[in-house]
């Protein structure tokens, strides 16, 4: 198994009796409940931990991509995966992942991630995401066309990375007269690509595409929902002729390890309900916009309780834990929930995030320090 240690950089340092004034932390929360002195602070304290991932044995570190929010304070990934490549030496740097569809140039996106592949000489995995909708209110992208400029997006990156330039591109949304990248990506034939997702039946489609083959990881889901996600990922392959390996499957899913389960829902319960109580939620017209989903993947989401904006804003601990939403206990629990995990789809990826919510500096260490010694070992090798 690989373990990838995924740190969202939620702003901690929020007030919540004042964001319950309003209807979500993203794009309509007043930007002034933000203190550049905290968030400073925060920032350290976040890249300090994810630095600390490669001393302790973790297989790659995690960034990812959201803006207007207090949920994420990365809306350019990339600088922070530029400090960490600074900071690091062989551990991977995965920047999980970008949204494609919200950006008027993808050209700048494979630039940049040519760019952090040469200076981590080979380090860098990418992810490609649409963006939850919420990123389309906060850019003004239509998202009618989102799927559309995803794949236009997508297959202009890949070019840019594979084909000799210069040449030109020309889309229904993207033109470009000259094409011509540089630098060119230091991988053959280009970084590896993984697609987050919430179980979107197209997403799992064009993943599992012979074309593609490209790792999914299931993203804040149940356990038994995550488990449906790779069996249908599973599925499709084997429609598709071939079948697919356990390095095809990701499960996203924050975790926390102490001595006992009693411990671990005293030190982690707060935090781990301040993530999806208070800077997850979203109502649906900004989760969900128009057109931004089939109808088929709709019903998918509405049957999914535990995704990102789709339950009630008051789940326990427990509530969470019982599901599989997220993984908090002793060793012996977290090892068992992981162990079931693989023997139901074989999953080989796990991308563990260590800090969640408040969760402070001091917990987030000994959270991983513990995982990183008595649970990791016993699925690495």
């Amino acid at each position: 198994m690989k373990f990838i240690c995924f740190d969202l950089m939620p702003y901690r340092g929020l007030d919540f009796a004042e964001r319950e004034k309003y209807r979500s932390a993203w794009v309509v929360l007043p930007n002034s409940l933000y203190d550049p002195a905290r968030g400073a602070d925060d920032y350290a304290g976040h890249i300090e931990n994810m630095v600390y991932a490669e001393e302790l044995g973790f297989d790659g570190i995690s960034v990812n991509e959201h803006h207007q929010t207090a949920y994420g304070l990365m809306p350019a990934p990339n600088i922070i995966a530029a400090m960490l490549i600074a900071r690091t030496k062989h551990v991977k740097i995965c920047v999980l992942g970008r949204a494609l569809p919200i950006t008027e140039n993808p050209l700048t996106i494979a630039e940049e991630f040519a760019m952090l592949d040469n200076l981590s000489r080979g380090r860098l995995i990418t992810g490609f995401v649409r963006g939850i909708g919420t990123e389309y209110h906060a850019t003004g992208v239509n998202p009618v066309f989102s799927h559309e400029r995803f794949h236009e997006a997508h297959d202009l990156i890949v070019r840019a990375w594979t084909e000799p330039g210069p040449f030109h591109f020309e889309g229904d949304h993207y033109t470009f007269r000259y094409v011509n990248t540089w630098p060119r990506p230091y991988q053959r034939p280009h970084p590896p690509i993984w697609i987050p997702s919430q179980g979107s039946t197209e997403t799992i489609e064009w993943a599992a595409d012979p074309a593609r083959k490209y790792p999914l990881l299931i993203t804040f889901a149940a356990s038994d929902l995550v488990a449906r996600y790779h069996a249908e990922y599973k599925e499709t392959a084997h429609r598709f002729g071939y079948e697919a390996s356990g390095d095809q499957l990701g499960w996203a899913v924050p975790i926390y390890v102490a001595d006992t389960d009693e411990r671990a829902r005293a030190e982690a319960g707060a935090a781990i309900e301040s993530l999806f109580n208070v800077y997850l939620p979203n109502p649906w017209e900004m989760l969900v916009p128009p057109g931004y989903t089939s109808i088929a993947s709709m019903k998918k989401m509405l049957r999914m309780r535990t995704s990102i904006g789709t339950r009630s804003r008051n789940q326990t601990a427990d509530d969470l834990i019982a599901s599989g939403t997220a993984i908090i206990g002793s060793r012996a629990t977290v090892i068992e929930k992981l162990e079931q995990m693989r023997a139901k789809t074989g999953v080989n990826i796990v991308v563990g995030m260590f800090q969640f919510g408040t969760l402070s500096d001091e917990l987030t260490r000994r959270n991983m320090e513990t995982f990183a010694a008595d649970v990791m070992p016993r699925f690495q090798g």
